[in-house]
Parts: structure tokens; C-alpha cells; sequence
């Protein structure tokens, strides 16, 4: 059954399926592979020299040659070689123990592993929640997980989200996930000052650290800020690594046919770093005929998400055509850097620090979300170097003060969002300053403002007023506040049916205490320069 069920996600990993059956420690562990490093040795799943340890595991660990070379400085008289990155989890935890393991991994990972000499299970998610973890019980007790909720449809009743940095190390009897990593930030305002040099040489590292890759890849760009940046910083460097001053990264960008201010952006950056680019260009049709598939590959109801998800999807097929099996991208940086517009509201330094936290640890329930499904339903992996923990440690220590859109002044620039990382990479010509200044477009606004107006119409006009007036009645958890809402959560409900699997869900919706609208385009905001223009008209 566990064999079927996996067949569900399927898409994420069409390279190899792996299974593993013990009937005599009582476990199945079955794995969709994308091979990427470790193409020809590293099949899951991974058991250790001893046949004793088991482990699937969906993600990349960005430090696993520092974990092997801290293997065989324990090993002294044997050298470990490591089948893929993910192996070095199965020795490590052997050598170091479970804690130790946790404290030094680094990447974006969700992992099970079972050691038969302890009768022991460990489960562990990264920080953010980058790579998605779902589990639940059936009615025989048995305990199941997954990285795609639909493979829990049909035998579990109730299921839940495996949290981001949570972990468990027990009997599965015990089962009860707990937090292994834990920050200052989290509880209380930072207050250490910005160093722009500092936050550059973090964030060339993290991108750097995220560029391991025996298969080819790319990078998408938007055209926004984060995503050209990321590309920029990866362009050079390559070209240093392969000493080419001549490599031209594979970038890719989407937009609606005939109107998307991502598209032009994005064509600027990629004449400036010089990549290889490719646009993609979609109609309203081709977006409105995906939106079924968006709630079953996304496994959500958000509005947000859904909207925002037929995009990647359509990018996504179109990378993989080309035999891309890896890109970069920009999500993490609104999160950290408080860049969505309506942090412009927020009441004080204090609140603004805390709903970039707020922001930082649901982002496994929204952007991560939306751009792991929408590129796995290919097979296609997204790396996202903001978001790894380094990186992450040292912004969120950053005070709120320097995060947070500035006060007016004679600089035009002064009260953009996410000031401080446009200001360290404001020299060295990474960025055309159009870009590196452009004030922040929501994904689902900058593929073409036309698109939100129709995908919101079209899933409106499906439902009746006599259903919306019922919204409450029949979801009475996450009640659909408009006609668009309610016709995505009746798609969701007829996929994933039963209210566990509903509260798997989270809105993404700004913060309308602040004063901001609760619609999530970044036009319904007030500051949004677009909406400014059109008003003033």
C-alpha cells in the first residue's frame, strides 16, 4: 500500500523509485528520486554499512563534504566516501548521534530515518520548512509520512504538518515532534546593526553553497529584485569557478502574452549579467485551465497561492523540456527583509520585527510551498539561497530599524522595502539600477496585472450566491470571505476531503489590523506606485 501511495508524488522524483520492506522491524520505506548529486550512487533508500540504519530523505544537504570530511577525521584508520549528499546523514548519525547531526546539517531537507539496533526513529524538517513534510495515523495505528499530502488521502484520517525545525528521536510509539532549532530573534527584537559589507559576503555565500549540481540548472528572474540578484551573484560566480568569463547562465522568466512588467525587467537583468534567457509567455486560457491541477499539486486553498502557483507551473514544464533539473530562485527575501508593501504600515519597529517573524516560520504554509509543488509537479528542484540558515541567522539578528522601509527624505530610495540589500549590492555593478530600485511586484501581479483580474472573475463566477451565503455552514474552519476563495476550497475539499487535511492550510492575507486591504495583490495597497499612477489619472 505504502508502494501505491507513493505513486501519488511520483512527479517529484521520476528518476528512480526506491523500496525498502523489513517485516521484521515493522517499516516501509518507499523514495521518489531526483538525482542530482550523486547521480549513479546515490539511489535511495540509503541503509548503512551495517544493514541497521534506514533513510529516505527529499532535499540537498549544502554542507556535505564539511560533514564528511568530520566523518573520516573521526574514522582515522577508514575513508568514507559519500554516495550523495544525503548519505553523509546515515554515517554521521552513526558516528555523532542524532543532536549532533541536527546541529551542524545544513541545507533544505526532509528526512526519515529508522535505526533497527536502538528500535529508534528520527524525523527531522530544515529551519524554514523549504522542502514540505506531512504525517498521520491510519486506522491500524500505523504511522505514515509524506512529502505531498495527497499520498495520506485514502488512509489517514487525520493528518498534520510536520513543523519546520522540529524533530523527533524515539520510539514511534512516542511520536511527538519538538523543536531543535531555536533563535533569539524568535522571542525577542534584534538589535545588532547592519554591516552592508557583512550582508553582502553572507548572502555570496549562501548562494555559492547552493550551486552544487551534477546535472544542469539555471536560475529563474523575474525581474524583481531578489531573483536578479541571486542570478548576478551565481554568474559570477561560475564564471570565476570555471575561470569562463564568457559562461552565460540559463535563466528563465514568465509572463501573460502581451502585458507583464516581469518580463521586461527581467530581459533588462539578463542583457546586463549576460545569461542565457528564455521567455515563457502564457494566455488567460492556458492559466484558467490549470487552476484544478494548481490546488492538487499545491494541496491548498489559498488564494494567494493559487494564483500565484499556475505561473510556476507553466515555467516549471517549460525548464524541464529544456533538461534543466535544478534552478535558483529569490523567495526568503520579503520575509527577511519585510519587503511586502503593507509592511509599510507597520506601527513601530517592534511590530515589524515581529511579523517578519511571523512571516519567516509560515513560509513552509505559503511561498516555499507554492515553489517546491509548482516546480516538483515537474520534477524540477528549487534552491532558494535566502533562505539558507546562515544567511537567515545573521538578517533576522539585523535590528528592525534597519530592515524596515526608511522615513521619507531627499533620497528617492529612502523608503523603498528591503533597503539595506539593495544598498550592499548598490556598488559593483551587480544589478541595472532600474532593477536594483524597482519597487517590490507580488509574483502573481508582475506576470501581468490582467491575470489576478481574470483568475478572480472566472473562479467567481462558479459559485452561486445561495453557496456563498452558506460559506460559513459548510467550512466553518478558514470561512471563504469571497466567491474566489469559496470556489478554490470546493476544488481542494472534493481532492483532500475531511477537515483534517483543511487545517493543513493557511491564508496568506496582509495584516488588516495595520489598515491594509485584505485582498493579497500588492496593487491593493496603497503604496503600490502602480496604483498611485492610476489614481493620479
Amino acid at each position: 500500500m505504502a508502494f501505491r501511495q507513493s505513486s501519488k508524488q511520483r512527479h517529484r522524483g521520476p528518476d528512480q523509485t526506491g523500496l525498502c520492506v523489513n517485516d521484521e522491524y515493522g517499516f516501509v520505506l518507499v523514495q521518489e528520486r531526483l538525482s542530482i548529486v550523486g547521480v549513479k550512487t546515490g539511489r535511495q533508500p540509503l541503509t548503512s554499512t551495517n544493514g541497521m540504519t534506514h533513510l529516505v530523505a527529499n532535499g540537498e544537504i549544502y554542507n556535505f563534504l564539511h560533514m564528511a570530511s568530520l566523518i573520516n577525521d573521526a574514522l582515522k584508520f577508514e575513508y568514507y566516501t559519500p554516495r550523495s549528499d544525503c548519505d553523509v546523514l546515515v554515517a554521521f548519525y552513526e558516528l555523532f548521534g542524532a543532536d549532533r547531526l541536527l546541529q551542524i546539517v545544513r541545507g533544505m531537507f526532509a528526512f526519515v530515518l529508522y535505526d533497527c539496533s536502538t528500535h529508534r526513529l528520527l524525523v527531522a524538517r530544515d529551519p524554514v520548512g523549504i522542502v514540505p513534510l506531512y504525517y498521520g495515523w491510519d486506522d491500524a495505528g500505523s504511522l505514515w509520512f509524506a512529502s505531498e499530502l495527497k499520498c495520506l488521502v485514502g488512509c489517514c484520517a487525520e493528518v498534520n504538518v510536520f513543523p519546520p525545525s522540529h524533530s523527533y528521536y524515539g520510539p514511534r510509539e512516542s511520536f511527538v515532534p519538538k523543536p531543535y532549532f531555536q533563535a533569539l530573534w524568535m522571542t525577542e527584537i534584534s538589535t545588532a546593526r547592519v554591516d552592508l559589507e557583512l550582508l553582502k559576503h553572507h548572502l555570496e555565500r549562501a548562494v555559492e553553497s547552493h550551486l552544487q549540481s551534477e546535472v544542469p540548472f539555471g536560475a529563474l528572474l523575474s525581474g524583481g529584485l531578489d531573483s536578479s540578484l541571486i542570478a548576478s551573484i551565481a554568474t559570477r560566480i561560475l564564471r570565476a569557478r570555471t575561470d569562463n568569463s564568457t559562461f552565460r547562465l540559463k535563466t528563465y522568466s514568465i509572463g501573460l502574452e502581451g502585458e507583464s512588467p516581469d518580463l521586461t525587467y527581467a530581459r533588462m537583468v539578463a542583457d546586463h549579467i549576460g545569461s542565457d534567457h528564455t521567455e515563457v509567455r502564457f494566455t488567460i486560457p492556458e492559466g484558467i485551465d490549470l487552476v484544478r491541477d494548481a490546488v492538487y499539486y499545491a494541496e491548498t486553498y489559498d488564494v494567494t497561492t493559487i494564483r500565484c502557483i499556475v505561473a510556476v507551473m507553466l515555467l516549471a514544464r517549460a525548464i524541464r523540456s529544456e533538461g534543466i533539473k535544478v534552478v535558483l530562485s529569490g523567495e526568503g527575501a520579503d520575509e527577511l527583509f519585510g519587503g511586502y508593501l503593507y509592511f509599510h504600515r507597520a506601527p513601530s519597529a517592534a511590530e515589524f520585527h515581529r511579523e517578519t517573524v511571523r512571516r519567516v516560520r509560515g513560509l513552509h504554509l505559503s511561498d516555499c510551498l507554492r515553489a517546491n509543488k509548482g516546480c516538483a509537479a515537474w520534477g524540477l528542484e528549487l534552491r532558494v539561497p535566502f533562505l539558507d540558515t546562515d544567511f537567515l541567522q545573521h538578517v533576522m539578528s539585523i535590528r528592525p530599524e534597519d530592515r524596515a522601509p526608511g522615513i521619507p527624505s531627499h533620497d528617492d530610495h529612502s523608503t523603498l522595502e528591503k533597503r539595506i540589500l539593495r544598498q550592499a549590492f548598490a556598488d559593483g555593478n551587480y544589478l541595472p539600477p532600474e532593477v536594483l530600485w524597482r519597487q517590490k511586484e507580488q509574483f502573481s501581479d508582475g506576470v501581468g496585472y490582467a491575470w489576478i483580474d481574470a483568475i478572480a472573475q472566472w473562479a467567481s463566477k462558479r459559485v452561486t450566491q445561495t453557496e456563498y451565503a452558506a460559506a460559513g455552514d459548510r467550512f466553518p474552519f478558514n470561512t471563504p470571505t469571497t466567491k474566489e476563495a469559496f470556489y478554490y476550497r470546493k476544488l481542494f475539499e472534493q481532492m483532500f476531503p475531511g477537515e483534517s487535511f483543511a487545517r493543513t492550510v493557511q491564508r496568506w492575507i496582509p495584516r488588516t489590523d495595520w489598515g491594509c486591504s485584505e485582498d493579497p495583490s500588492g496593487r491593493k495597497q496603497d503604496v503600490h506606485r502602480g496604483r498611485n499612477r492610476q489614481e493620479q489619472e
